[in-house]
């Protein structure tokens, strides 16, 4: 695995800006919209992460998720991985995020995630579809993960053995 996740000559973007979407970097200043869209999809959110994952936390308090908000930031400004906040085309819904981390499989570039909210599940392909298509024309990684997706999670458990 390389030891720098991205060139430091890359650019990384900080929003995008789709038909329907707008992406945005996650951080806490979205604290109270980002908290409604998780806590809303709690049961959805739970498979997103993996066979294993249990956020978020049904008891899980505001305070809480601004403080993982504020750790997104941190790890985007300091080049260590990139969450984004999803939002919809009129910036006042939050629908999900999305989040680009160096892979633990030697085999990947990153390995990204991406969930919609419980009430816009039927965007969940058209959001996959434009993550896909932005990381592509956008992005310097060649080999991407997607745990749970293009990759079946049994599958991903061996890739990350691997390393």
């Amino acid at each position: 695995m390389p030891t720098q996740f991205i060139p430091q000559s890359y650019k990384v973007p900080k929003t995008l800006e789709t038909n329907q979407f707008f992406f945005r970097v996650l951080e806490e200043n979205v604290a109270e919209l980002d908290y409604e869209a998780v806590m809303s999809s709690r049961e959805r959110l739970k498979s997103i992460f993996g066979p294993n994952s249990h956020w978020p936390k049904s008891n899980m308090t505001l305070a809480e998720n601004r403080a993982d908000l504020k750790v997104h930031k941190q790890e985007f400004e300091s080049r260590k991985a990139f969450a984004y906040s999803v939002f919809n085309s009129s910036r006042d819904k939050c629908l999900g995020s999305v989040y680009i981390d160096p892979s633990q499989s030697e085999n990947y570039d990153c390995e990204v995630y991406l969930w919609v909210r419980e009430d816009s599940a039927a965007l969940d392909e058209r959001l996959y579809q434009t993550v896909v298509q932005w990381l592509k024309d956008r992005w310097p990684f060649n080999n991407i993960a997607f745990p749970g997706r293009s990759i079946s999670w049994e599958n991903w458990a061996k890739e990350v053995k691997v390393v």
